[in-house]
């Protein structure tokens, strides 16, 4: 039930199951907005949940089901509201995350934790699941949305169009999350003066809109604006189809991952080893590890695992010319394949 992020995390799960045991019979409760993205997936059955309904919600489910009960439980997310509405599914195992990680009263809404991990990214933790059910281990992850025809005919217009392409999804869900208007201006000329034209992308709401307009103020050389002009279905293909993606953490980075698109994540908040770009991991741009030292007098391998780093004016210290070598970087070790 959490952000797009997370649920792309739990769909690379969620597809090893059904690679390894299609026999098994999937329920997945899912937030309403995130459901418009994994509608479709083969052998699931979704449920939605709409955080807005609170408790009535909650019982509505528990309604639901009142005559059926589970193997398994995965109770993926630690947050309160979603081991409250853990209570109202009727399970056998009761699967939840190892004593380090378990907050707001976890522990009390399961029976049986995944084994404890070093550092793991959050798709890692995912997976811990997985390998508590028995499930066969894979080499690599992988995503499958379903994209219809329709959903993927944006991109595949696009790179027909510009033949190749790279987009900004400069928004986060918080707007101290995100990089400077100038920053991304610069990034998107860079770009540009390689002959690979830029693309705006986000969704519908206030901050998106706001910094994508502050992007154009700066003079990007943008060729299209589709911030809130793409369903999230629609905008997972034209990212299917871009030659990289520059993001903050937002979901369409993790979107990006799951169409197999190169990305380079901008980080200071959080530790991108945790949350970053999964299959990119290494090319993210950071000053996490600088700032959470500042602020706790500690490295973060001797924090909490998790521990974010606080302030609004972080983000402006990545600085132009560390996302300009990613930038090269990515490029030219595409370019040499």
């Amino acid at each position: 039930m959490s952000a797009i992020g997370d649920v792309c995390h739990a769909a690379a799960m969620v597809n090893r199951i059904r690679r390894a045991r299609p026999d098994i019979r999937i329920t997945w409760i899912i937030g309403k907005i995130e459901y418009q993205l994994l509608n479709g997936i083969d052998g699931v059955e979704f449920v939605i949940y709409d955080k807005k309904t609170g408790r009535k919600g909650m019982q509505a489910i528990r309604q639901q089901f009142k005559a059926q009960r589970f193997d398994v439980l995965c109770v993926m997310q630690i947050a309160l509201r979603a081991n409250l509405l853990s209570r109202a599914i009727r399970a056998k195992v009761r699967l939840g995350f190892d004593k380090s990680r378990s907050k707001e009263g976890h522990s009390l809404f399961i029976n049986k934790r995944i084994a404890r991990q070093q550092h793991p990214h959050v798709l890692e933790g995912f997976m811990a699941f997985a390998d508590a059910m028995g499930i066969e281990p894979v080499e690599k992850p992988a995503w499958q949305l379903p994209l219809s025809e329709s959903d993927l005919a944006k991109g595949i217009t696009l790179k027909q169009q510009y033949g190749r392409y790279g987009v900004i999804c400069p928004a986060a869900s918080k707007a101290e999350r995100n990089w400077t208007a100038e920053g991304y201006a610069a990034a998107a000329k860079h770009l540009a003066d390689k002959n690979i034209p830029v693309l705006l992308c986000g969704g519908p709401g206030p901050l998106d809109r706001t910094i994508g307009d502050a992007i154009l103020a700066a003079g990007a050389p943008i060729k299209d604006d589709l911030i809130g002009k793409t369903t999230l279905k629609e905008l997972a293909g034209v990212l299917a189809e871009a030659s990289l993606v520059i993001a903050p953490d937002t979901g369409p980075a993790h979107m990006a991952t799951a169409v197999n698109t190169p990305v380079i994540g901008l980080y200071a908040h959080s530790n991108p080893r945790r949350t970053g770009p999964y299959n990119n991991l290494a090319d993210v741009v950071s000053v996490y590890d600088q700032c959470i030292e500042q602020q706790a007098g500690k490295p973060w391998q001797a924090l909490p695992w998790g521990r974010r780093a606080k302030g609004e004016d972080l983000m402006s210290m990545i600085t132009t010319e560390q996302v300009n070598t990613a930038i090269d970087t990515l490029l030219n070790r595409f370019e040499s394949v």
